[in-house]
């Protein structure tokens, strides 16, 4: 289903049942009809045809429980408010094709306001395995979080991590802004490092990856802790590599930190000299990020 069609095909009455089921959604798994006419005002008869086609849709997920009618939001249904709040920020204009799909996360190209070319994800946090995601982030505090509260967090863990990055110029794509799970970000016309890509010279590939992870744990104060070469980005024209999928980052306080941060570098050591024929040593880059 192409969401930017779907997108196009909604009124505001429809966003304003949207956005009436998710607030709700904090105390109700499933909402009930009753308080989504009492939360937007509308009668029954119109809201019930604006629900039929939000189900139709698959924006919506319907159930009778308890001899009441109640609906849920589904993922899609939570894009919708997503892009309309970008659309309202000024921070998008259109959604274009899926460009990528990662194992908790969807990215298309779009457009921000002066024809600008960006990325847009939609983080999918326990899209696969909810009680999983749930045992394996830290950064998920409340007991149960839906995956509506999973989603969000990611998304905004990521924007500020991309926001304090860039700042410092590392080699980040630049964020333009979020909103709910989704994040947009400069558009990098790049090959992931997994594909192989021809590189003119890899360890200067390397060594430039390795600087970002020094700015981002000396500079930031955090470690990545999922790095390896499927989230990594090498831009076409010039061969600059950029990581990206911040969002599980943790702080270098982290009991953990630097164990994370030495598997991080592990596994690009080996692809590096595996792939590319260097002779790169992982205490070599440990010492270059901790400075020390």
């Amino acid at each position: 289903m192409n969401i930017g069609l779907v997108y196009k095909s909604l009124t505001e009455k429809d966003f304003t049942v949207l956005r009436a089921i998710e607030e709700y959604s904090s105390k109700y798994e499933y909402v009930p009809l009753e308080l989504i006419e009492k939360r937007t005002r509308i009668i029954e008869e119109h809201l019930t045809l604006i629900l039929n086609k939000l189900n139709k849709l698959k924006l919506v997920k319907r159930e009778t429980i308890a001899g009441y009618k109640s609906y849920r939001l589904t993922y899609l249904g939570y894009d919708m408010l997503a892009l309309n709040s970008l659309v309202r920020k000024n921070v998008l204009e259109a959604l274009g094709d899926k460009i990528g799909v990662g194992k908790e996360s969807e990215i298309y190209v779009g457009l921000a306001p002066g024809g600008v070319r960006v990325a847009v994800k939609f983080l999918r946090i326990g899209r696969t395995s909810f009680r999983r995601t749930e045992i394996l982030r830290s950064w998920v505090q409340e007991p149960h979080t839906s995956w509506y509260r999973q989603a969000r967090i990611a998304a905004e863990r990521e924007f500020k991590a991309l926001k304090e990055l860039s700042l410092l110029k590392a080699l980040v794509p630049a964020p333009f802004g979020h909103d709910r799970h989704v994040v947009v970000t400069e558009y990098v016309e790049g090959v992931e490092l997994y594909r192989r890509p021809s590189l003119e010279n890899p360890e200067e590939v390397f060594w430039r990856t390795i600087d970002t992870l020094r700015l981002a744990y000396q500079e930031v104060g955090i470690v990545h802790s999922d790095l390896s070469e499927y989230n990594i980005l090498v831009r076409i024209d010039d061969q600059t590599p950029f990581i990206i999928d911040w969002p599980q980052y943790v702080y270098k306080e982290h009991p953990s930190s630097i164990e994370l941060l030495r598997r991080d570098v592990e596994y690009l050591v080996k692809f590096f000299n595996k792939v590319y024929r260097v002779n790169v040593q992982i205490d070599d880059a440990l010492k270059k990020i901790l400075g020390s």
